[in-house]
């Protein structure tokens, strides 16, 4: 009985109120909400703009990065889980794993993008310390793809969850970026330790060959 009463209580709590107004929405998912506090905080995305969105499935932050850059911007999804919704013209996702990503080539065929997302995170083990640690390499490995595929300017914002190496994560965004601040979003679920890190303004020496 307690094993049912546990399942229950986790789809409960993934059925919350942001999960309902999602979906009313007509949104993939609830963490949609989160890129939408994230981009009204730091104003990451606008009409014109290119984003690439790093672990993209199931594809809600592709549908409001699209509305938000509009028709003559686009937005590029890569997940190792194809993203099966429907998306506007000016959108593209590929099934990838990004520690196999060529961000170089990835740049070379698009251009310089805009901005590059990341809410990627690790299939959870129930391991704290094991499950930080990979949360942290999803996280540098963004950073780098970023360094990469970004124009000088451009905009960063990633998932991590919150371990002994967050304060050097911060301190690493702060020396690539004109501006790296830390942030807990409001829909994050309650007791969770991820935290999202914002870098603005890309600084030409740090972009990565």
């Amino acid at each position: 009985m307690a094993r049912s009463k546990t399942k229950l209580g986790d789809r409960e709590a993934r059925h919350d109120s942001a999960y309902r107004r999602a979906k009313s929405e007509g949104f993939a998912a609830r963490a949609v909400f989160k890129l939408e506090e994230l981009d009204k905080k730091f104003k990451l995305l606008a009409p014109g703009r290119r984003v690439l969105d790093l672990g993209c499935w199931p594809g809600s932050w592709m549908q409001y990065a699209a509305d938000r850059v509009g028709a003559d911007g686009f937005v590029l999804g890569i997940d190792k889980r194809a993203v099966e919704i429907a998306l506007p013209a000016w959108t593209e996702s590929r099934v990838g794993d990004v520690d196999e990503l060529d961000a170089g080539a990835l740049a070379g065929e698009h251009g310089p993008f805009d901005v590059v997302v990341s809410d990627m995170a690790p299939h959870t083990t129930g391991d704290r310390a094991s499950d930080v640690f990979h949360s942290e390499s999803l996280f540098e490995r963004a950073l780098v793809i970023a360094r990469t595929v970004l124009r000088p300017g451009g905009h960063f914002a990633a998932k991590v969850f919150q371990g002994g190496a967050f304060p050097k994560l911060i301190a690493d965004v702060r020396a690539a970026f004109a501006e790296g601040r830390a942030v807990h979003v409001e829909a994050t679920r309650s007791g969770s330790s991820e935290q999202y890190i914002v870098g603005r303004g890309l600084k030409a020496n740090a972009r990565l060959e």
